[in-house]
C-alpha cells in the first residue's frame, strides 16, 4: 500500500564495464530494488542482481543522443521512488567522475527524498590497468589527471593544454571526437612521440586498442576502427604496458634507425 512507500534512491557506480567490476555493496543494493533505471553503458546481466518483481527502466544516451535528457531521468528519479520505494540509478563507472551522479543527488535532495551514494570503480584508472598500463609508477610519472574530452559548450577542455605541460599522465574521457585536436596540440608543443593509447569498451568482451604516439594515432584508430566509448591515455606510462610491448619496442627501433 502507499503509505508503506518509504522513497530513496541509491546511485550505484557499475563499474568500467566487465560486470563482475561492480562492488559487493552495489549487488546489495540491486539486490532491494524496486526499480533500477540503467544506463547505456551498464551491461544487462547486472540486471539480474535485482528482484524479479523490480521494475527495469532504460534511461541511457549514447554519443550525444536527444533521446533521455537529463532533466527527465531526474524527474523519473523521483516520480519512481514516491511510487514505489526504493530507486537505484545504476551508472557506468563512478557517479561522480563525469557521470552527473551530483547533479541528480541536488536535484533528489530538494524533494526530501532519502539519498545515498555506492562508489564505483572508475573506468579512468581500470581501464588503463586492464591493459597493463599505470597510471603512475615510481619514476615515470608521478601523478595523473583526469579530463572530459568535450566540455558542455562542445570544446576541447583547457585543462588539456595545462597538463600538456606537465610529466603526469593524462586520461581523456569521452574525447574520441578531439583526438585529432588533442594530438595537434602535442605536436604543436614538440611533443610528437608522445605515447598514447585509446581503448575502446575496455574490460569487455568487445575491447579494442589503438596505441603508438601522437604522429600516428590518428591513423592506427581509422585503421583499426576504433570509436566511441573510449578512453585516450596520453604519457610515458603507455610504454610501461606489457601488452603494447611490441608496438613500442618499434617506435623506439624505428626512432633508432630513422
Amino acid at each position: 500500500m502507499t503509505h508503506d512507500i518509504q522513497p530513496r534512491v541509491t546511485l550505484v557506480g557499475a563499474g568500467p564495464g566487465d560486470p563482475e567490476l561492480i562492488t559487493l555493496k552495489g549487488v546489495l543494493a540491486l539486490n532491494k530494488a524496486d526499480v533500477v533505471l540503467y544506463d547505456a553503458l551498464i551491461d544487462p546481466v547486472l540486471l539480474d542482481h535485482a528482484p524479479d518483481h523490480a521494475l527495469k527502466v532504460f534511461v541511457g544516451k549514447r554519443n550525444g543522443s536527444l533521446m533521455n535528457p537529463q532533466e527527465d531521468t531526474n524527474a523519473l528519479c523521483v516520480h519512481y521512488a514516491k511510487k514505489y520505494g526504493h530507486v537505484v540509478r545504476l551508472k557506468g563507472g563512478d557517479p561522480f567522475v563525469f557521470g552527473r551522479g551530483a547533479e541528480e543527488i541536488d536535484y533528489i535532495s530538494q524533494f526530501g527524498i532519502h539519498t545515498e551514494v555506492v562508489p564505483g570503480i572508475s573506468s579512468a584508472v581500470s581501464v588503463p590497468a586492464s591493459m597493463g598500463i599505470p597510471v603512475t609508477k615510481r619514476g615515470v610519472s608521478e601523478s595523473f589527471w583526469v579530463i572530459t574530452g568535450t566540455t558542455s559548450c562542445g570544446q576541447l577542455s583547457k585543462d588539456l593544454y595545462l597538463a600538456s605541460q606537465s610529466t603526469a599522465t593524462v586520461i581523456v574521457l569521452m574525447g574520441t571526437k578531439k583526438l585529432r585536436e588533442i594530438a595537434s596540440h602535442y605536436k604543436q608543443i614538440g611533443l610528437g612521440h608522445m605515447p598514447i593509447a585509446v581503448i575502446q569498451s575496455g574490460t569487455t568482451k568487445d575491447e579494442k586498442v589503438a596505441s603508438g604516439t601522437m604522429l600516428d594515432i590518428e591513423a592506427t584508430v581509422h585503421a583499426k576502427k576504433i570509436e566511441a566509448p573510449a578512453i585516450i591515455v596520453i604519457g610515458e606510462v603507455v610504454r610501461e604496458s606489457t601488452k603494447l610491448m611490441d608496438v613500442y619496442s618499434e617506435v623506439v627501433l624505428s626512432k633508432r634507425y630513422a
